[in-house]
């Protein structure tokens, strides 16, 4: 796996790389758990630097946009989806359709991480910045412009401007990649579904900003595109925590 961007060659401020360190591992690990590979944090992360540089200038993000913002952001997006890691394997490695009753508990990875990183916070008697960011993507990612989405049922700039970029980078992202259960679409079809999505799931100015760099969506997906090595080693993972899953019913029934 190609290292995280996020740790500058020369180290100016060690606690800061070996925190960007431990967070990077621990996205890793909560995505061991479902059908993306590692390269996903990768490809994410710079999806949403790219889009937030492009918008840094605009008149709606200039104000929040700045060089801190936009580092505190890139270090944060690895976790947006470590909720996840509190999903049973039955639904999260589910390939076919959620039921409405396992729907429901899946949309519960936006409120564990959040709530996770508040009680961390409150025992501790520590809160920064990076944490309040993490708390936005987490828990708000899915939410969608037009209030459609989950869990608040936010609209517009109701919704956090982080989890806002996170939205197009993380539905682009799926759209385009391979998975075990799917093929990825092609990088023109993906982007005419994120358009259709304009002011609808998302911010209208932060799609035509996508619209004008697209290009570099596809040549950050291309730099770090999932090997075979990686689909194969995420197949035998999935196939054996399903077996294992299947297999519980029965060992329970005869302890």
């Amino acid at each position: 796996m190609n290292s995280p961007e996020s740790i500058s060659k020369t180290a100016l401020d060690p606690v800061r790389d070996a925190m960007a360190v431990v967070i990077f591992a621990m996205a890793t690990l909560a995505e061991t758990r479902d059908s993306d590979t590692g390269n996903h944090i990768l490809r994410v992360q710079n999806y949403v630097k790219t889009l937030a540089l492009r918008l840094k200038d605009h008149p709606r993000f200039a104000a929040t946009l700045t060089d801190d913002y936009v580092r505190v952001l890139f270090q944060s997006v690895p976790l947006y989806d470590l909720g996840t890691l509190g999903i049973p394997d039955r639904i999260l490695l589910k390939p076919s359709r959620l039921t409405k009753a396992e729907f429901e508990i899946m949309k519960t990875h936006t409120t564990l991480a959040r709530d996770a990183i508040e009680h961390a916070e409150k025992a501790l008697g520590y809160k920064a910045g990076l944490l309040q960011t993490v708390k936005d993507l987490a828990y708000s990612h899915q939410e969608k412009w037009d209030g459609s989405g989950y869990p608040q049922a936010l609209s517009g700039d109701q919704i956090p401007l982080s989890a806002r970029l996170m939205a197009i980078a993380d539905v682009y992202d799926a759209l385009i990649s391979d998975r075990v259960y799917k093929a990825g679409v092609p990088h023109d079809q993906a982007v005419g579904i994120i358009f259709q999505g304009r002011a609808s799931h998302f911010d209208p100015d932060m799609v035509d900003a996508f619209i004008e760099i697209q290009d570099e969506f596809e040549a950050i997906a291309r730099r770090f595109a999932d090997t075979d090595e990686d689909m194969q080693k995420k197949i035998e993972y999935m196939a054996n925590a399903i077996a294992e899953e299947a297999e519980l019913p029965a060992t329970r029934s005869t302890e």
